[in-house]
């Protein structure tokens, strides 16, 4: 799939995945953190230390695991959970 395509496509789902039904939390730190490889590349920012930060520690460790996956494999994984999420295929 060409770039530009593949950006396209990645945008719509996006647009899907923000108007799916509530997911159970594992699901949506996996789109998360595709969501964010797939935008930002790899997680630079330094893990929260805070004990009363529970969700964002975890959506940092879900972002950090994927160090190294190139943004155009993000952005297809990105949108291959959307669709599993959108048929009820998920975990």
């Amino acid at each position: 799939m060409e770039d530009k395509s593949l950006d396209t496509e990645f945008r719509k789902y996006v647009e899907i995945g923000s108007s799916l039904p509530p997911q159970t939390a594992d699901n949506m730190l996996i789109a998360y953190a595709y969501f964010k490889q797939g935008t930002m590349g790899d997680n630079t920012h330094t893990r929260p230390h805070e004990s009363s930060n529970v969700i964002e520690t975890f959506k940092h460790d879900a972002w950090y695991r994927l160090q190294g996956m190139p943004k155009e494999e993000a952005m297809r994984k990105y949108i291959e959970t959307i669709k599993m999420l959108e048929k009820g295929e998920a975990e």
